[in-house]
This record gives structure tokens, C-alpha cells and sequence, in this order.
């Protein structure tokens, strides 16, 4: 078994959450761990005129001293690594250089540490004891026959009327609008500027905003006017914030017509429609038991957040979840320049907002990291990827390049967090529920 480097290791502790491990290889370690290093090389290497290892060590030295050195500070930098982890007393979250290891000279001691933002000391209480008492909604014969509606008119066919439109009728229409879009808009944007011959449901999600009080009560061949105010987080950054006037023309009026039962069987490839309400009753059973056990989640961490009390907060970690909520508001804010500009100015006020929001949100991470590890709740690799195969199915994605996109960025880990936080915390409401 390879001899292990001797590295000496003083912890300290300059804040609550933060811990510096300062590292020391004296010259007499480094010079045999080089030896080493050497040697090993000299196994695998093949100069010309020598047999294959039996070159000479000093040769070796001086034609591969590049790749020595570079082996050197990996061993050195992986050994400090594994003396970090075997702090099994500190939950260390985060690692950076404080003093990096430079150019190594084997005839002096070596110098270096690493920052670390370490977990607090969180004390959760008796968590096994939390109990919360939320009823089971029933499914009420009145919601099922809703329910049953609903597919009625889904499943059901448009033909066209001669009356007023009304909600959740269809429109075909001519629109134009004072919106110019770029050349090089994409055709969506363009769409909303002007079409011919297009659709427009009276329903939500609405195609422009307020077009269903605009063309409620429209009539077939007859021209209505009205103007379109796009929210500042409007999907199409083009339009996002802007007022829009369209002209439209009604050229025809659909509406639904409902299924009958046999028809609706029919499309279902129902045999009764005791069947068809046997299965919507379990399926609104199911949604009812998923927003039950969500609202028994957020009263069992209310109860988890007292229980914690005040702690405090890894600096590195708060400075970066704050950077995040800060990065989301400017998202979700900053559609034009002049939004831009207005985001500056109230910078201040908008940092403080998002520090405020980052401190919930870490405390929260904090508190179920805490019980995760007494309950050892863990996220498999089998589990993570079970759960991208299914946010890339709904994005449109391979799961392969989902993953792909994620560990580039950085997101993975954070996904396996937020996916071990709701593990446990589904833990906890299975123990709480009554």
C-alpha cells in the first residue's frame, strides 16, 4: 500500500458558520512524497536508451520535472480534501481556496488553506412528535358531475352559430394592430401583431389580453376595436409591458356542442358511466389527498421553523442565494430599457428584498438538511435521473441532455437539494398527518 503524505492541519473558526483549514507539508514530506511521485514515473515511463523503468530517477526528474510537480499538488490537494472530510464533527457546504497552493518548492514548507462555510448548529427538538389534523375533502357528487361536464364539452365538437359570441366560444378573424414587430421576430410575436383566418378562444389562457370582455357579445361580419395592455413579465419579451390596439373582424362564430353520454363513452372507451365516475372519483381523490398533504407540509415546517429558533446563516451561501433572488427579480422585472435602468436606481431596496426572501429560503434548506441526516433520507442517483427523465419529457428534452445542460451550469446539486428537502419533508408529514 503507497505511503500516504504527512499534512498537517489547523482548523479555526473566524465566524460561526465558517471554518479556515490551514495546511503545512514540511520540506522533508515534500521531498519524499516527490521521491515518490518519481519513482512512480519511472515504472511507466520510457526514455530512449534506457530499458522501460530503468531509467535513471535524476533523468526522470529533470525530463518529466513539469508533470511531477503537477502530480505532486494533486496528491497534496487530495490529500487535504480527505483530511477535510474526515471532520466528521463539521457539515462543511461549501470549499474554496483561501490560499492556493502555488509553485511548489521541495526545499521549503508548503503553505496553503482552504474556506469553508460549514452548517450551523441546529437543534430541531423532538420533530418525531410534530402532529397536524387536516380533513380529507370528500369528493362531493356535485363536483363529479362538474367534472363530467368538463369532459362533455372538451370532448365535444365546434359548429358554427349565427348568434353572439360568449365565454368559451370560438372565433375566426381577421386582426390587425399598431404593434410592429422586428424583422427578425419570431413568428409567434408576429402572430400577435397582425393574421389572417386565425382562431380565437374565448377562454384562458387569453390569445391577446382582455380580447374575451373585448369580443364577448361580438357578432359574425361586424369590426370591434380595443386596446391590449401586456403584463412586464409578458412570455414574449417584444411585448412584454407594451399597450396594443387591434382592429379585429368576426368572420364566423363556433361553439361547443356538449357530448351525449354515449358519445362521451364512446370517445373514452368507457363501458358505463358508473365507470367514467368511479375513475374521476379517484382521480379528485388523489388531487384532494396532494393538496391535503401540501398544506400538512407547510404547517409540519412552520412547526420545524419555531422548533429551530435562531441560528446563523453561512455567509458564502447567503451571498449566493441572494445573488439568485436578485438575479429572478431582474427576470422577471426587467423587460425593456427603460425597466433596466428603473432596476438600477432601486438596486438597494431590491437587494435588501432579496435578502430577505435568501434568508427563508436557506434557512428552510438548513432545517430539512438537519433532519434529513438524522432520518438519513438520500437521493439516489437512480431516483435523480427518474425525475429529469420526467422534466425532460415535459420540456421537450432528452433526459440525457437535460442532465447535460444542468451539470454544465451547476444546477444538478441544487436539484438533488430541493429533491432530498421534499423527500424529507414528505417524511416528516407521513409521521405528522392524522
Amino acid at each position: 500500500m503507497a505511503k500516504k503524505i504527512s499534512i498537517e492541519l489547523e482548523i479555526k473558526a473566524p465566524q460561526t458558520c465558517v471554518r479556515d483549514f490551514e495546511f503545512k507539508v514540511t520540506a522533508e514530506q515534500l521531498k519524499a512524497e516527490s521521491d515518490r511521485v518519481a519513482n512512480a514515473f519511472a515504472g511507466m515511463v520510457q526514455i530512449p536508451g534506457f530499458r522501460a523503468g530503468k531509467a535513471p530517477i535524476a533523468l526522470v526528474k529533470t525530463k518529466y520535472a513539469s508533470e511531477i510537480a503537477d502530480e505532486l499538488r494533486n496528491r497534496i490537494i487530495s490529500a487535504a480534501f480527505d483530511m477535510v472530510g474526515e471532520q466528521k464533527d463539521l457539515d462543511v457546504m461549501t470549499l474554496v481556496f483561501k490560499k492556493p497552493v502555488a509553485d511548489i518548492d521541495v526545499n521549503a514548507d508548503l503553505e496553503f488553506a482552504f474556506e469553508a462555510n460549514v452548517a450551523p448548529e441546529i437543534n430541531v427538538g423532538d420533530y418525531k412528535s410534530i402532529t397536524v389534523e387536516i380533513p380529507k375533502d370528500a369528493v362531493e357528487e356535485s363536483a363529479l358531475d362538474e367534472r363530467v361536464d368538463f369532459y362533455r364539452s372538451m370532448y365535444g365538437s365546434y359548429a358554427a352559430i349565427e348568434e353572439a359570441a360568449k365565454a368559451e366560444d370560438m372565433l375566426k378573424v381577421d386582426y390587425t394592430s399598431d404593434f410592429v414587430p422586428a424583422e427578425d421576430a419570431t413568428a409567434s410575436v408576429k402572430r400577435q401583431a397582425a393574421a389572417t383566418d386565425s382562431f380565437i378562444w374565448l377562454n384562458e389562457p387569453e390569445t391577446m389580453p382582455g380580447v374575451i370582455a373585448a369580443l364577448t357579445g361580438a357578432e359574425k361580419g361586424k369590426e370591434y376595436e380595443f386596446a391590449s395592455v401586456y403584463p412586464a413579465d409578458y412570455r414574449e419579451e417584444a411585448l412584454a409591458g407594451k399597450t396594443v390596439n387591434y382592429k379585429v373582424t368576426v368572420k364566423d362564430i363556433q361553439r361547443r356542442t356538449k357530448l351525449d353520454d354515449a358519445a362521451l363513452l364512446e370517445k373514452l372507451q368507457l363501458k358505463s358511466m358508473d365507470e367514467l365516475r368511479d375513475r374521476l372519483r379517484e382521480a379528485m381523490e388523489s388531487d384532494n389527498e396532494g393538496a391535503r398533504r401540501s398544506k400538512a407540509a407547510d404547517a409540519v415546517y412552520s412547526r420545524l421553523d419555531e422548533m429551530a429558533g435562531e441560528f446563523e446563516l453561512p455567509p458564502a451561501l447567503l451571498a449566493e442565494e441572494t445573488n439568485k433572488e436578485i438575479q429572478k427579480m431582474a427576470r422577471e422585472q426587467v423587460k425593456s430599457e427603460e425597466d433596466a435602468n428603473k432596476f438600477k436606481e432601486e438596486l438597494d431596496a431590491k437587494r435588501a428584498e432579496a435578502e430577505t426572501a435568501a434568508k427563508a429560503a436557506l434557512r428552510r434548506t438548513l432545517i430539512l438538511r438537519k433532519v434529513a441526516k438524522l432520518e438519513e433520507v438520500t437521493v439516489e442517483d437512480a431516483e435523480l435521473d427518474a425525475q429529469l427523465a420526467m422534466m425532460s419529457y415535459q420540456y421537450g428534452y432528452k433526459a440525457k441532455e437535460l442532465k447535460d445542460m444542468m451539470e454544465k451550469n451547476g444546477a444538478i446539486e441544487e436539484f438533488r437539494i430541493d429533491m432530498t428537502n421534499a423527500k424529507t419533508l414528505d417524511k416528516l408529514v407521513g409521521m405528522a398527518l392524522k
